[in-house]
């Protein structure tokens, strides 16, 4: 009875999942926040054209100064009364970042700090700019500081505003962050913190590259999938209604035929797309490194399509003006509505209540076959009928070798336990150690040397069946196989629970691909098709598998070739955001999931 229910599950997991983007199961989005549940403020913002002319100032110092115009920034942000504060920092990467052509990063952060008239410096809130490479977000940059013109003139603030500038995105952010903190978790370094507001309650990062914008695309996946508080995106999506500005999600623009077949298939794209995001744990943009110091934090990019209205950085800045005057209401941090939803449309959600009995179904298919082995384990404590013994030799006769099949201890389980969790260990440590003796045997660059590394290491443990049945004693019983079994969909399953908790898209992408190969995998049957399927799993597929249908719902299909040069970008690119920034997946891949996997292929092959 174990298979009928296992498919069972496993469709009504799927089925779960599927449904989530119907209208009955997604309920309209809505403000928890008295603070900030209406939109009544009448927004004044209307230097537009100072903004533009703010722009065209940056861009031209910035084109002079051969990077990021520190000089220029601290003088304008001191003319509009701020207090102006600069922050060296550099960074040395573990490997060359061949994306980005960086290696050994020296930049500035510029930030002004506008302080509250109203209150004693304890609140603040902070609008980031990054200061891209190339003519990217010089629109940005001049709004910024317009808006820091206008609210300079203001009375009612009650938190200090600070106005940063980061350079090298993410790397900036991080140590602007971590110097601010007064911690240092990933070996950046940088000079100490002058000059400090109070404890920051929200934090809006701008990307604005064109005088004009057809829409605004909101970023809320963060560092490890984590989200910002709903409330957030529910204000940037009310001030946009208000004032009549088109605003997207995963650059998909919401329907109003909520009940058509194409309206769904819509909403599943954007769903999907969330998820494929959220499970890659990198972060979205630069409100992606917010969201662990408990900050809630979004990113907003200026979209300029082909679309026939457009609107002026006026309406722009009166949606980022209305936007902090609610924020500035704030009584305490946001905490009255979700941290766990998934988002189908701007104007809908998916709290963590409905969507995780699809991950639930999915992992009731290791909690059946789990079930079923330990049943089976139970009955080897006394006598298995299932067994015939030959008869027992007369005591008065010479002894001869006992042939009753032995029953594996927890000793016999050592070997491929540690033998695979080795495996991981090197998985984690010897590509960024070696790649310095990999450059000099071998005629490829560092970046290439860790990712060739990484995939040879992975490849190598199919290998390893031979290596443990070498050390293993009584590795012909058919209790040996289940009682390992026993324990990696044991070991599986936790796993699975644990992720699933702090990063649901990861847990339910792996439980899709892993789960049902995990419980039907024997050394008895289709031997072969269960290694191909096994293959198919493997977390490595399945990041190759995920970058194919990404393409995909963006409408921007790839080959197999360049799906593959993709593959190994996300490779480098999950490195570096561990080494970084602190990303888990890595780690939790290597160290933790890829020996799982490996337990399940010594079943397989179990002699």
């Amino acid at each position: 009875l174990t298979a009928p229910r296992s498919l069972l599950s496993y469709v009504a997991g799927l089925g779960w999942f599927l449904a989530l983007a119907l209208p009955p199961v997604a309920p309209r989005t809505y403000m928890s926040e008295n603070a900030m549940g209406s939109t009544m403020v009448e927004e004044q913002f209307a230097y537009g054209e100072r903004a533009l002319s703010y722009a065209r100032e940056f861009a031209g110092h910035k084109k002079k100064a051969g990077g990021m115009p520190v000089a220029w920034l601290e003088k304008t942000m001191w003319n509009l009364g701020l207090e102006v504060y600069k922050q060296p920092f550099s960074r040395t990467l573990p490997f060359p970042d061949e994306t980005r052509e960086r290696y050994m990063v020296k930049g500035t952060n510029v930030y002004g700090i506008l302080r509250a008239p109203r209150a004693a410096s304890t609140e603040s809130l902070v609008l980031s700019v990054p200061c891209s490479e190339g003519q990217h977000n010089h629109q940005a940059v001049g709004l910024m500081l317009a808006l820091a013109s206008y609210f300079r003139g203001q009375i009612y603030w009650a938190k200090d505003i600070i106005f940063l500038v980061n350079e090298y995105d993410l790397l900036g952010m991080e140590a602007w962050l971590e110097a601010y903190h007064d911690v240092n978790i990933t070996e950046m370094q940088s000079s100490g913190m002058l000059g400090r507001a109070g404890a920051i309650q929200a934090a809006v990062s701008l990307e604005l590259s064109s005088d004009v914008v057809t829409s605004f695309d909101v970023a809320v996946e963060g560092l490890n999938g984590q989200l910002p508080n709903l409330d957030l995106v529910n204000l940037f999506h009310a001030f946009c209604q208000k004032n009549g500005l088109l605003c997207t999600i995963q650059g998909k623009l919401q329907r109003s035929d909520w009940d058509t077949l194409p309206a769904y298939a819509h909403s599943l794209q954007t769903l999907l797309l969330m998820v494929l995001k959220q499970g890659s744990g990198r972060p979205q943009g630069d409100h992606g490194l917010f969201l662990r110091y408990h900050i809630e934090a979004i990113t907003l990019r200026g979209i300029n399509s082909f679309r026939q209205y457009k609107y002026d950085m006026s309406t722009v800045g009166k949606t980022l003006e209305g936007m902090f005057r609610k924020l500035n209401n704030l009584l305490e941090r946001l905490h009255q509505s979700y941290f766990f939803y998934l988002l189908p449309s701007l104007s809908r959600f998916v709290s963590i209540s409905v969507y995780m009995p699809a991950f639930g179904f999915l992992i009731l298919i290791l909690i059946l076959k789990i079930s079923f082995l330990a049943g089976r384990a139970l009955e080897w404590g006394g006598e298995d009928p299932g067994l015939v013994f030959p008869p027992r030799v007369p005591p008065r006769s010479a002894p001869a070798p006992s042939l009753q099949e032995p029953r594996p201890g927890l000793l016999t389980l050592v070997p491929p336990l540690l033998i695979c969790h080795a495996t991981g260990l090197t998985l984690y440590f010897l590509p960024v150690l070696g790649q310095h003796v990999a450059t000099q045997h071998f005629p490829v660059s560092e970046a290439e040397a860790v990712v060739l590394t990484v995939i040879a290491i992975y490849v190598a443990g199919l290998a390893l069946p031979h290596n443990t049945h070498r050390v293993l004693t009584g590795s012909g019983s058919d209790r040996g196989w289940m009682t390992l079994k026993l324990l990696s969909l044991l070991y599986l399953a936790m796993q699975l629970g644990c992720i699933a908790l702090v990063n649901f898209s990861l847990g339910f992408l792996l439980a899709v691909t892993m789960v049902p190969v995990a419980a039907a995998v024997q050394p008895t049957g289709p031997k072969y098709l269960y290694a191909a399927l096994l293959v198919l799993v493997t977390p490595a597929v399945t990041l190759l598998l995920g970058i194919f249908l990404y393409q995909e719902l963006i409408e921007y299909p790839v080959s197999v070739l360049e799906c593959w040069q993709l593959f190994l970008q996300a490779v480098a690119g999950g490195l570096l955001d561990h080494y970084l920034y602190g990303s888990i997946v890595f780690p939790f891949v290597a160290i933790f999931l890829y020996p799982c996997w490996l337990l399940l292929w010594n079943v397989l092959f179990w002699k």
